[in-house]
């Protein structure tokens, strides 16, 4: 049996279907039975559970062949760094107390930093955690920026007619499809050929700046001319509380935004054939975000 925690997220659902499409047994487990659904029809074992609570999490993964253990995002927690703590606790104390021995475990890149990298701070201590569990095999994913931020640009292509945020224009950023992640870790949990514990960056299939961002995905959307300008941090933070987000949350983010600007966050790893993942950002725009800009576009 196979548990994954965060199974109806990006990473998580690939990982469970990929499982399951080889007869693996599978748990799964999230914060929504409507959601949690669509894999018990794929033939997944659910369980609506909260992972906060380790007495949970252990009854959870006790007699598991492994483990996909992350800390599913609460955009809503009025201290998003205390509720990934108190994930972060509940799974480590899950993986000990359950004698697990695999776990593939999601955290970022920059999670080499004990500080200044906004969300992925509460990463470096999740890290800390599970490599302090004795016996436990554990293969940590660092991945790099996730293409799917992008979704975000959706609403200010639709009124502003650009893309804009706080990272610069030119600077060279590696993008992953989350999908490629998933795919990487249920690789890794089915092979099982990992041991101590081990950091995997994963940098996507290339750099590309923001400005090339635009070009790419204005093309999928049918606006060749759509371009990408920085705005200075406060007028961004102004915008993401306008829209409702939580100004711990939107600190934080802005925080890793500026390290990514300034070289502080960044892969350790050089760029090689096993940190590379196959999806282009000219194949996540044609897949991914052209069918969602449209969609929005169709229920404004």
């Amino acid at each position: 049996m196979y548990v994954i925690t965060g199974a109806t997220g990006n990473t998580g659902h690939v990982i469970a279907e990929q499982l399951l499409a080889k007869g693996q047994p599978v748990r799964v487990i999230g914060r929504s039975k409507e959601r949690l659904d669509a894999l018990v029809q794929k033939g997944a074992e659910a369980l609506v559970a909260d992972v906060n609570d380790p007495e949970v999490m252990t009854r959870a993964f006790t007699g598991a062949k492994a483990v996909y253990a992350m800390i599913p995002p609460d955009h809503t927690a009025k201290s998003m760094r205390e509720s990934q703590d108190r994930t972060s606790s509940s799974l480590a104390a899950a993986l000990e107390r359950s004698g697990v021995s695999h776990a593939v475990c999601l955290s970022s890149i920059g999670a080499d930093k004990p500080e200044r990298v906004g969300p992925v701070n509460g990463l470096h201590y999740f890290e800390q955690k599970i490599n302090a569990i004795p016996k436990l095999n554990a293969l940590i994913l660092r991945p790099t920026y996730f293409m799917e931020n992008n979704f975000a640009q959706i609403k200010p292509i639709q009124s502003m007619g650009t893309m804009g945020g706080v990272l610069k224009p030119d600077l060279p950023l590696p993008q992953i499809a989350s999908r490629d992640i998933g795919a990487y870790a249920a690789d890794a949990l089915l092979k099982l050929n990992f041991t101590g514990q081990r950091t995997r960056e994963l940098l996507g299939q290339r750099d590309v700046s923001m400005k090339e961002t635009a070009a790419v995905l204005g093309k999928a959307i049918g606006k060749p001319n759509l371009g990408y300008s920085q705005f200075p941090a406060f007028a961004v933070e102004m915008a993401m509380k306008q829209m409702g987000m939580p100004a711990d949350y939107v600190k934080l983010l802005l925080e890793m935004l500026e390290s990514l600007n300034s070289g502080w966050m960044k892969p350790l790893e050089a760029r090689s054939p096993e940190n590379t993942t196959p999806t282009s950002i000219e194949v996540f725009a044609t897949e991914e975000f052209a069918p969602r800009f449209k969609g929005q576009a169709a229920g404004a």
